[in-house]
């Protein structure tokens, strides 16, 4: 039992490292260990970036479950197992040693191909498309800024935010289940369940940059890193 202790210890360890030093909360601490027992499992065989592929391959089937044959319902469990397997690319690089910088690429190209199909199952289900315009143009802002801090020194993410990928699963998720069960939209709202997690999304991602520039403001560097 102690040298279980210490490795899930150990894994808590490994993720703090990659952000920043940022501890997880208890509920990224309960994420981490399902993640951690689905990669120990046959699963490691797996490349990680046939993971981070089959992600973005799973939310391409989700939303053509709903711009096909108009199932929403189908949505929902095809969005977790997009976030296990968003989860398990990661997870599976660094038990077994494949980390690597174009890892680390192909990674976030396939999480922003992601965002924009969340987007999309969004204007399926009936949201606006200037509202769902705005909920991807904040990801890709967040994103962007995150990326160029990291670019000039900034080590881990600067701040792990209430924007974060999991959330915008969440979000869509939860769309999709309302438009499945109630299909004539929010009751309390009067809304449809595209345009209110739209907007739900949108308001997430301005709580999320302002979480993320003070972390940037205290975490990169003041100079460029290296000789000049």
């Amino acid at each position: 039992m102690a040298s279980e202790r210490s490795d899930e210890e150990d894994w808590d360890e490994e993720w703090s490292g990659v952000h920043g030093g940022v501890r997880p909360s208890p509920v990224v601490r309960g994420w981490l260990r399902v993640i951690r027992m689905l990669a120990s499992g046959p699963i490691i065989r797996v490349p990680p970036d046939v993971l981070s592929v089959a992600g973005v391959l799973v939310v391409a089937g989700a939303l053509a479950a709903v711009v096909g044959p108009g199932w929403p319902a189908l949505v929902v469990p095809l969005v977790v197992l997009a976030g296990v397997l968003d989860g398990l690319d990661g997870a599976v690089a660094l038990r077994t040693g494949r980390a690597r910088p174009l890892g680390a690429v192909v990674d976030s190209v396939a999480d922003r191909v992601g965002d924009v199909l969340l987007g999309w199952i969004l204007l399926a289900i009936g949201a606006p498309m200037p509202w769902v315009l705005a909920a991807v143009t904040l990801v890709f802002l967040l994103e962007y800024a995150r990326a160029r801090a990291q670019a000039v020194g900034m080590p881990g993410v600067g701040a792990v935010t209430v924007a974060e990928r999991p959330t915008r699963l969440i979000v869509v998720a939860m769309a999709a289940g309302g438009a499945a069960v109630w299909p004539a939209g929010v009751p309390a709202l009067g809304w449809g369940w595209g345009l209110t997690f739209a907007v739900t999304w949108t308001a997430i991602g301005v709580v999320g940059l302002a979480q993320l520039l003070p972390g940037l403001r205290r975490t990169v560097p003041p100079t460029f890193p290296g000789p000049r």
